[in-house]
């Protein structure tokens, strides 16, 4: 603390106020060390001041700057020539930033430049730059639409598009309160394997560990080999208290078989477990009701007739399998198989939207 007027510095101590020279060498290393926290604070204040980021920020260039003369044409025209109507296909001018373009035209004239877009109200440098840029290509802003709905969307962890795509053949896992079922799939939507296993420990008293590794264990030594495995990610939220054991339940699930299936096939570091979005596949083929998932297994039955019925069916099932899989999917049990029909529905979905972005 300093006071105006005093020729040194006033320091407290136990016998009372001590003055001190500035001169004293008794007092310099004290006063050096006030300066120093001093020019600190100061720096401090003077950042978190409102007048500090435009002391410091790099000013930004003209709009106009950004575009070339053939691209300010083009963008003035649209915006002195076009309507309100005209002017809210560009998103970022629905609602009143259309009507203050207009209003702006009929009160100063057409605009000169893109600089002065900023004095119309509601009007930023960011939003100015956006909207020249649709205007200038109004495709770019869809395109990135479809990428961002891609399958990468709704798979976890990420990976490059190419391996995804690169892939033979993956093994889409699907699992319960008491199944895991899998279906091995190739990139022509051949199946090769299509499987399910009964779990009767799962959801019995408390989760012990080593009874659901050793479970878990048995079945993923029985998965074929893939390019990649792909886990169903149910929706369920840890937040419903209603459902907290039955979450609980598939997320340690799921944990296990990342971690085994990973530890076991994991190659030079690259990912090979997938998480695939059980709403992702509802939509794919139109399951959905509202926000919930319907039943499958009467889509599969329509694949599996079109597999002996059509020329070039959807899904090729082995033809010595299908009278089999039909049975086992017609035959009345208290609990109908769902999983069996999900692990497939999900791998053919994986491969579909992987064909529909290579079309794109």
């Amino acid at each position: 603390m300093s006071f105006k007027g005093l020729a040194g510095l006033v320091l407290r101590g136990r016998k009372g106020f001590l003055q001190l020279p500035l001169g004293s060498s008794r007092l310099q290393p004290l006063y050096l060390l006030w300066c120093q926290k001093s020019t600190s604070v100061a720096r401090q204040d003077s950042a978190d001041s409102p007048s500090a980021p435009e002391n410091f920020r790099e000013p930004e260039p003209s709009i106009d700057d950004l575009f070339s003369s053939e691209q300010k044409s083009a963008v003035l025209q649209q915006l002195n020539f076009a309507t309100a109507e005209e002017l809210s296909v560009v998103k970022l001018l629905r609602g009143r930033k259309s009507i203050n373009i207009i209003e702006y035209r009929n009160k100063h004239g057409p605009f000169q430049d893109l600089q002065s877009l900023l004095q119309v109200p509601l009007f930023q440098y960011k939003t100015v730059v956006k909207v020249c840029d649709f205007i200038l290509n109004p495709l770019a802003k869809e395109k990135k639409e479809r990428k961002a709905s891609s399958i990468m969307k709704y798979i976890k962890p990420e990976i490059e598009i190419k391996r995804l795509k690169s892939a033979s053949s993956i093994v889409s896992v699907v699992f319960s309160t008491c199944k895991i079922a899998w279906a091995h799939v190739n990139r022509d939507l051949t199946v090769h394997d299509w499987q399910q296993q009964e779990c009767a420990v799962f959801m019995k008293g408390t989760y012990v560990p080593s009874v659901y590794l050793e479970e878990i264990s048995s079945v993923v030594s029985r998965l074929p080999e893939a390019d990649f495995y792909v886990l169903e990610k149910n929706g369920l939220s840890i937040l419903n208290a209603n459902l907290f054991s039955v979450t609980l339940h598939l997320r340690t699930v799921e944990a296990m078989l990342y971690a085994l299936l990973h530890k076991t096939l994991a190659q030079e570091g690259q990912h090979k477990v997938l998480s695939m979005a059980r709403i992702f596949v509802g939509k794919h083929f139109g399951l959905m009701v509202g926000e919930s998932r319907t039943s499958g297994i009467d889509l599969v039955k329509q694949l599996l007739l079109e597999s002996v019925t059509v020329a070039q069916p959807r899904v090729n099932f082995p033809r010595d399998r299908v009278l089999s899989y039909q049975n086992l999917l017609s035959t009345n049990k208290p609990r109908r198989d769902e999983e069996l029909c999900d692990s497939l529905l999900q791998a053919v979905a994986f491969y579909e939207i992987l064909t529909q972005n290579n079309n794109t």
